[in-house]
């Protein structure tokens, strides 16, 4: 009874104090003088005795010292067992502070003395002393716990983790002798947080040896679901561990077929959703009949369609045994060619319809393929929307009416969105294109008083233009003349739409936009044939550099400013349709 009330006694500050700088001798002058070998049973707040303390400080002489006194051995099994707040003994508070060797000299300890249930103690998160040599990458001492006491093996915290599921969350390879010597002990768990087991982390991992180990030794840990309802064959297909998948598939091919729980995803479905081709392949290669499809009849092409993943699809098309897909429709009876419509993504739209793909197949709300775009019209602006409008047109003259209408309500909702935002608007198209307007103007007027060459002061031709007589010369007045013209009625445009008249500003932008190009190609022509007039008699060559850079500066940057647009053309061919971009 003594020993247990001193156990709750307040620790010697001296004693503290020598436990901290691992003071041997202060400790055993303390303890004779006291008389009372209970001493060393006092805490601290923390409910951390002398022991806990030089176990945290790593001092293994006065541990040895302390356990050697001449005290009762309940004292001294006391002194082994007691917890602190964290409900930890020395020898855990030793392993979590990193201390090996001190550590390993209170299980030899406690193993000799018969305390095994010092060994087995559990701390406030239910972790023992494995758990955390694991967690902390103490290979050897973990090993020696295992050969120690087996039992640690079975213990499983309040996170659902066992050992040998640590073990093998482990990347680091030097763990895989702990998961041998764990998956031979009779019992041993191989639980984990979240439903997971030691097959999902090996699946996790990559470890198709230790993956084949456990289907062997605990075949049913292969259909076993985490709290997500994905068995460790789900999670080789969603992770695209194509080694695992191989794996599992060779010791049992009805793996192949396994259909999720919860959300009703077969394998061929969840790849997909992921773009993993390669898996892909591999489910098919073992299970040529794999499950596609979900019960409402949403399909892995459905899938790759609304994921964005080409790939997959390609995939899909390209595969023999996977053909019938391509007219399958959804629980709204839309094929995949309706998703790719309405996602307005011109690549997989023009890889259907390269197929034997139904043309005429209405969804459960009538509408065609086509219709989709109407789900669509908030991308209208884009080339991609356009070039899906075309590309349907082609593939469905029939249905080219139709499309033809939906383009002129997305026109029409852009400018009725447009006229409840005029002022910001016209913000927008007039204060830039102004202020480059009159910037090409002021050059281009004085420009116009200040000829290359300069004037003739002879007698009968003074103040007339030097190069009058010259061609480049002319080409210089008649260009920049045009150019000053040009920017000037553009700014003049510019200061007509500030009064917000949106009819005209909707309508006379692309004019704006053509006049202001004019100006630019105008100012360059000037500049560059200016420069000829004054540098060709000395310096033809320099002359020329510099003319032929400002001519084709302004026609490469056309070309690079409307290239998507020339790509489209390109791509599409006799299905361009030019109209369609009035939006763009």
């Amino acid at each position: 009874m003594a020993a247990c009330a001193a156990s709750t006694a307040t620790i010697d500050w001296e004693l503290l104090e020598a436990a901290i700088s691992g003071d041997t001798r202060s400790m055993k002058m303390k303890y004779m003088d006291s008389h009372d070998p209970t001493i060393l049973l006092g805490k601290n707040p923390q409910g951390n005795t002398c022991l806990h303390i030089s176990s945290m400080c790593g001092h293994l002489e006065f541990c040895k010292d302390v356990l050697s006194l001449p005290q009762d051995p309940t004292v001294k099994k006391k002194l082994l067992t007691t917890v602190n707040v964290m409900n930890e003994t020395p020898l855990l508070t030793a392993i979590t502070s990193g201390h090996v060797t001190l550590a390993a000299f209170l299980l030899k300890y406690c193993h000799e003395q018969g305390f095994s249930e010092v060994i087995l103690k559990q701390d406030k998160h239910k972790c023992n002393a494995l758990h955390h040599a694991i967690r902390n990458g103490h290979k050897d001492l973990a090993l020696e716990l295992i050969a120690t006491q087996p039992a640690l093996s079975k213990d499983v915290n309040k996170y659902g983790e066992s050992p040998m599921y640590i073990a093998l969350m482990m990347r680091d390879s030097k763990f895989t002798d702990i998961f041998e010597k764990l998956l031979g002990i009779d019992g041993s768990s191989h639980s984990g947080t979240y439903g997971y087991n030691a097959l999902h982390a090996a699946i996790r991992n990559g470890n198709p040896d230790i993956a084949k180990r456990i289907i062997v030794e605990r075949p049913n840990l292969a259909t076993e679901e985490n709290k997500d309802g994905n068995t460790p064959i789900q999670l080789a297909v969603r992770w695209g561990k194509i080694d695992m998948l191989r794996v599992l598939l060779k010791h049992d091919r009805s793996q192949g077929y396994v259909i999720n729980r919860k959300n009703g995803y077969p394998l061929l479905l969840s790849a997909a959703h992921r773009g993993h081709v390669a898996v892909a392949r591999e489910i098919i290669k073992y299970c040529p009949d794999a499950p596609y499809c979900k019960k409402d009849g949403w399909t892995c092409l459905h899938k790759a369609v609304k994921s964005g993943n080409m790939e997959f699809v390609e995939f899909i098309l390209g595969e023999p045994r996977l053909q019938k897909l391509v007219n399958m429709r959804s629980s709204k009876g839309k094929t995949g060619l309706h998703y790719a419509v309405q996602k307005c993504d011109p690549k997989i739209v023009a890889a259907l319809l390269d197929k034997k793909i139904d043309l005429t197949i209405l969804g459960s709300d009538g509408n065609a393929a086509a219709w989709e775009l109407r789900d669509a019209l908030d991308s209208a602006k884009t080339l991609n929307w356009n070039e899906v409008s075309m590309l349907m047109i082609k593939a469905d003259p029939p249905n080219a009416k139709s499309v033809y209408n939906l383009h002129e309500e997305a026109k029409e909702k852009l400018i009725n969105a447009s006229r409840k935002d005029a002022r910001s608007l016209t913000q927008t198209y007039t204060s830039n294109t102004s202020l480059v307007a009159i910037l090409i103007a002021t050059i281009t007027f004085a420009a116009a008083f200040t000829l290359p060459g300069g004037y003739s002061s002879d007698a009968g031709s003074q103040g007339l233009p030097i190069m009058a007589r010259n061609v480049a010369f002319k080409a210089f007045l008649i260009s920049d003349t045009l150019a000053m013209c040009a920017s000037l009625a553009v700014a003049f445009i510019c200061i007509i739409a500030r009064w917000e008249d949106l009819d005209f500003l909707l309508y006379y932008r692309s004019f704006t936009k053509k006049l202001m190009w004019f100006a630019y190609m105008a100012t360059t022509t000037a500049f560059a044939t200016g420069l000829y007039t004054v540098l060709a008699p000395r310096l033809l060559w320099l002359a020329v550099g510099i003319c032929s850079v400002a001519v084709l500066m302004p026609i490469l940057t056309k070309v690079l400013g409307e290239w998507p647009v020339l790509k489209l053309r390109i791509r599409l061919g006799q299905a361009f349709k030019s109209e369609f971009l009035d939006m763009v």
